[in-house]
């Protein structure tokens, strides 16, 4: 007689380890606040120990720094609020938040959606819920809010099951925080960290927030197969025929909504080519001294420029759908968008301070020069270590699932050691960006995951958290591997990730 564990215990007593150790990490805030006290004391030995490093650049002969020094006591009270003013993200993502907080207020972002999805075939549905919801996150973490109700109403107004619709969006809106077509604060926010981890080691090169921009699209498009037809052969056979009672019709859009969609359209291709002429006219102050646009700045201005479109098509949809009629509502809704915010200032403030006190310290210069001499001398130095980034990156996902602030901490070690091996910072924000991507939708951890279920629920009592887990599995090993071949291919090929972007630095 057989002993052996059946094979859904075993995936039951997996997942409840993962939740169990998820649980007993603290807030990501407190995280930062004990790395910082670890970073304290870990600078504070090593300077003891006359610890210092050759600096790649100067050639400079650079000691760690002790926090719990005088000199460390100056630096945290003199320096805190320039910290946290002069932190990278913090500016460019409220930035273009104004704009995009805007446009969702208004209610041009679900607007565009519902259009989007109403006007599919049925044997088109599942690609377009993918790709649809990886657009989704231009609404950041809101996506995961608009996209599984609305999916789930669209499925079962087609007769389908609507479980099948929540599960496939919520893949899908996990999926657009490492590819898309649409630059979102992800991006704004993820290289304003990378590059205060350049800038560990001196000068290089400025991310931007298209740096990653045509692996992202690749990436979407092939996501959207791989998703769409999971959602197909896999995940629908699997959940089969909607057994409930629930009936649904999705909501057609009202006259007002259409009206307010084409005049946002029409400022959208009006701005567009604007902004095309302005860049292509000869002596164009957008260009380069040589007159091209990679790099340029119109690619560093990017914030602004899409600050600005955003802003034009958000108020061209509200007063031509007439939910606006006043200025007065247009600065309530930009103050909404920044008041939405604050959870992300709270957690900023903290990983900025984090971020300035690895860099004084010189923790992560002795870190990553220690670490790029160690791959070396063990003949690690191709695209393989990059692929290890990913992988590294997927695994931690699992419990620390703030996209963001699992960045601030892995951006300090690796892209400064990278960077000493030969490789472009972006090509190594991107290398992260595919498996913390892959695999926040399959850990009980992620903050989401007990809405999915939530919403779920709303259509079958029955369902429970290894329905949803067991659901997304497929797209996170589909979502992990597509990815990383197209990575591979990108780099074999010797193709961009982004404008002007390669793999290796010049």
């Amino acid at each position: 007689m057989s002993t052996s564990m059946p094979s859904d215990q075993r995936r039951s007593r997996f997942l409840n380890s993962i939740e169990w150790v998820g649980n007993k990490l603290p807030e990501p805030m407190i995280i930062f606040l004990w790395l910082i006290l670890l970073i304290a004391v870990v600078s504070a030995a090593l300077s003891a120990a006359g610890v210092s490093v050759i600096h790649p650049d100067t050639g400079e002969d650079v000691p760690v720094r002790s926090l719990l020094s005088g000199d460390g006591l100056v630096f945290i009270l003199e320096d805190t609020v320039s910290n946290f003013v002069g932190f990278a993200p913090v500016g460019t993502v409220l930035t273009i938040m104004l704009g995009i907080g805007l446009a969702d207020r208004i209610g041009l972002l679900g607007t565009l959606i519902r259009a989007v999805m109403l006007g599919m075939p049925a044997w088109l549905l599942p690609y377009a819920v993918f790709l649809v919801a990886n657009a989704a996150t231009i609404a950041a973490d809101a996506a995961f809010l608009i996209m599984p109700p609305l999916a789930a109403i669209i499925y079962r107004t087609l007769g389908r099951n609507p479980l099948v619709g929540i599960v496939s969006a919520f893949a899908g809106s996990s999926s657009g925080y490492g590819s898309g077509f649409l630059i979102t604060t992800m991006e704004p926010m993820l290289a304003g960290i990378t590059n205060e981890a350049v800038a560990i080691i001196g000068e290089g090169p400025v991310v931007t927030a298209v740096d990653n921009y045509f692996f992202m699209v690749a990436a979407a498009i092939l996501c959207t197969l791989v998703g769409g037809s999971i959602t197909r052969w896999i995940v629908e056979p699997r959940f089969g025929e909607y057994a409930g009672d629930h009936t649904a019709e999705a909501e057609a859009l009202k006259p007002g909504e259409k009206r307010g969609l084409r005049w946002a359209g029409t400022a959208a291709v009006l701005y567009i080519a604007t902004v095309a002429v302005a860049a292509l006219m000869p002596d164009s102050p957008l260009q380069n001294e040589d007159g091209g646009l990679v790099p340029s700045p119109l690619l560093s201005g990017v914030v602004p420029i899409l600050l600005v479109f955003f802003t034009l098509v958000a108020l061209a949809y509200g007063f031509g759908s007439r939910t606006l009629s006043s200025g007065r509502q247009v600065v309530e809704h930009f103050a909404e968008a920044i008041g939405g915010m604050r959870f992300f200032l709270v957690v900023i403030f903290v990983i900025s301070q984090f971020s300035a006190y690895f860099n004084w310290s010189n923790i992560g210069l002795w870190v990553s020069v220690n670490g790029a001499e160690f791959l070396v001398d063990i003949g690690a130095t191709g695209i393989g270590v990059l692929v290890g980034v990913t992988v590294i990156s997927a695994l931690i996902t699992l419990l620390i699932t703030s996209g963001t602030g699992l960045w601030a901490i892995l951006a300090p070690i690796f892209v400064p050691m990278f960077m000493q091996l030969g490789f472009h910072p972006a090509a190594v924000q991107m290398a992260y960006r595919i498996g913390d991507s892959s695999t926040s939708m399959v850990t009980p951890l992620m903050p989401y995951m007990i809405v999915i279920l939530g919403f779920m629920r709303e259509w079958d009592r029955k369902q429970g958290l290894g329905n949803v887990l067991s659901a997304t599995v497929p797209y996170a090993i589909g979502v992990f591997l597509a990815q990383t071949v197209l990575f591979l291919v990108f780099y074999w090929l010797g193709v961009p990730i982004g404008p002007g972007v390669g793999f290796h630095l010049d």
